[in-house]
């Protein structure tokens, strides 16, 4: 966002009829429009709040989103105060009423924010509200911005996925995700898996929550301070501000996963997963059943092995040993070079056996991986995340009572839970996982859970007999630092 101009001139100034009452209406050179009613002095700012113009013969009709309540002098970005469209119309002189609108309409072309959009909506996610949300709170928007957009609706899992991978790119300016963060992910892992990959993943990506685990909607808008709704979320996307992503991929031999969100093994990935059951409950279905796995908590034999973010090497000591590089168990070549497989990225271009690892050894009660800070609209697992720092954060829980994990739980939501003794927290740029069988029962494995979805089940884990991606083995994880890119607030 450009900054506002200290002393801005007058672009344009006319006497206009507005709720039948004539008045002054002044255009400055920042971007604000400016006039006064029966009320007060009113003022708009172009950038901030409006969507579109229209002309039809002498009025002018300005589309916007102010704060409830308020019909002038709004800022839409408050949080103290609910969004609503509404229209201003402003009668002008028949000769001057085309500058107006000219004027009004090429300072809102500068802006430069998309016209054209291929909208993803998931509508069997979470309590399946994804439809009603598009057309009741997106869809008015998009026509109020006068963009261009398509809708398919996903029916299948990974479908998402294809779409993205079959996409002609040219007809769109942005792809939106009507869904929590599962259609998100799957778009990301169609386009890195395109031949032309490096131009696939500069397409910007949208995130309208609308899902049970919204983490990356959460984390977009708790930047600025916005509530994480539809609403506030479509808004930041037809503003059309960006900003970089951090892409995670996960490797076991040849095949690979590419994950935005989080990766977790242990008691969180139990939860998550198991509690799909429940899922009729909607996110309320993770609190419960959380007090239930703790209640009954398991741990597990493994063993970890990281590569700490710059400037956290001395805390790196303290919780961890020094690796040899010739005992670390990589999972796929380890001069990982971006772009080399025919078919797709081949991940970071990363050179591991010249990083310096170091390994801490189990049982855990959970390890839990972190791209952002929120995982969904109420929990934020990782308070330090950065969207584009060239790391992940990673959460470690090795011990404690079933009572200290409970008050843990609680404190989720604001984050102080990595203040705790009983959690490790810190940066990783490369990371390998060994999961291994519970402590109590050798013949039983767990679940690892990466952006929701599961990448592999152990022996006697929850549907256990269901096909996965990977084995559960071990898995490397390395990062690629903003690869790819989100519709964003302005910061």
């Amino acid at each position: 966002m450009n900054p506002p101009l200290e002393n801005p001139t007058i672009i344009l100034s006319d006497d206009v009829t507005i709720n039948g009452t004539l008045t002054p209406l002044i255009f400055f050179s920042d971007g604000t429009l400016r006039w006064s009613d029966s009320s007060g002095d009113k003022r708009l700012i172009l950038e901030k709040e409006v969507l579109g113009v229209s002309m039809e013969d002498s009025r002018i009709t300005l589309r916007c989103v102010v704060e409830d309540g308020i019909n002038g002098g709004i800022l839409c970005c408050s949080t103290t105060s609910a969004m609503v469209r509404k229209s201003f119309v402003f009668e002008l002189p028949y000769d001057s009423v085309v500058t107006w609108f000219t004027t009004l309409r090429q300072f809102l072309d500068s802006l430069g924010r998309p016209k054209r959009f291929l909208v993803l909506v998931n509508p069997y996610g979470g309590q399946k509200t994804a439809l009603n949300i598009f057309v009741d709170i997106v869809k008015p928007l998009l026509k109020d911005a006068e963009t261009e957009f398509t809708l398919k609706e996903t029916r299948y899992q990974l479908h998402a996925k294809e779409i993205a991978f079959e996409l002609d790119l040219t007809m769109y300016d942005g792809i939106v995700c009507v869904s929590g963060d599962g259609v998100l992910v799957e778009v990301i892992n169609g386009l890195l898996q395109r031949y032309d990959w490096e131009t696939a993943i500069k397409m910007p990506l949208g995130v309208i929550p609308a899902g049970t685990g919204n983490g990356v909607a959460k984390s977009l808008l708790d930047l600025v301070g916005e509530p994480c709704s539809a609403s506030y979320a479509t808004l930041a996307i037809l503003r059309g501000h960006k900003r970089s992503l951090d892409v995670t991929t996960v490797s076991q031999g040849k095949t690979k996963f590419f994950s935005v969100l989080m990766l977790a093994w242990g008691l969180v990935a139990d939860i998550d997963i198991e509690s799909e059951k429940w899922r009729w409950m909607g996110s309320a279905r993770l609190d419960l059943y959380a007090i239930k796995r703790i209640l009954h908590l398991r741990k597990y034999n493994g063993r970890i092995h990281f590569v700490p973010a710059s400037g956290s090497e001395d805390y790196a000591r303290k919780i961890s040993q020094e690796a040899s590089v010739q005992d670390l168990p990589f999972c796929s070549p380890s001069n990982m070079q971006a772009g080399a497989q025919e078919n797709g990225y081949g991940g970071p271009n990363l050179n591991l056996e010249k990083l310096n690892w170091r390994t801490i050894e189990g049982p855990f009660i959970s390890v839990w991986i972190h791209n952002v800070p929120w995982g969904s609209d109420d929990a934020m697992p990782a308070p330090n995340a950065k969207f584009s720092d060239g790391y992940v954060d990673v959460v470690l829980f090795k011990d404690g009572s079933k009572l200290g994990l409970l008050s843990l739980m609680t404190e989720l939501g604001n984050g102080n839970h990595v203040k705790s003794p009983h959690v490790l927290y810190f940066k990783v740029k490369a990371f390998i996982l060994e999961p291994g069988t519970r402590t109590t029962d050798s013949t039983k494995g767990g679940i690892i859970d990466c952006d929701g979805e599961v990448l592999a089940r152990g022996n006697g884990a929850y549907k256990c007999h269901e096909d996965s991606l990977m084995s559960y083995d071990r898995m490397q994880l390395a990062v690629d630092q903003a690869l790819a890119t989100l519709f964003s607030p302005p910061t």
